[in-house]
């Protein structure tokens, strides 16, 4: 009786870890996917949380929002020159991380 109990056992874990449709492969592939996502999901927040920092400073004010226009997208009046300044690798030197 013994033997029965200890083969049954022992069916019973392989199909649970290798036959099974939740074998061991897929979770383990699913919480590396996980992992990832949570990563994503962080930097997207921060994303977010830059985003609505800047949208509240900037549709706050009138003229801060001439401003960014103007910064970030380049835009002017009609007959108005602007000129963009770049470095030597052809950035915006506003777009440069401070060092």
């Amino acid at each position: 009786m013994r033997k029965f109990y200890t083969a049954t056992l022992v069916v019973w874990m392989v199909w649970i870890l290798f036959l099974d449709n939740n074998n061991i492969g897929v979770v383990l592939s699913n919480r590396v996917k996980m992992k990832e996502l949570e990563k994503e999901k962080a930097i997207l927040q921060d994303k977010i949380k830059q985003v609505v920092r800047e949208r509240n400073e900037v549709f706050g004010n009138p003229k801060m929002l001439e401003k960014w226009a103007r910064e970030k997208y380049y835009m002017r009046k009609p007959h108005e020159d602007v000129y963009v300044i770049v470095d030597e690798s052809n950035q915006p030197i506003e777009s440069r991380k401070e060092e």
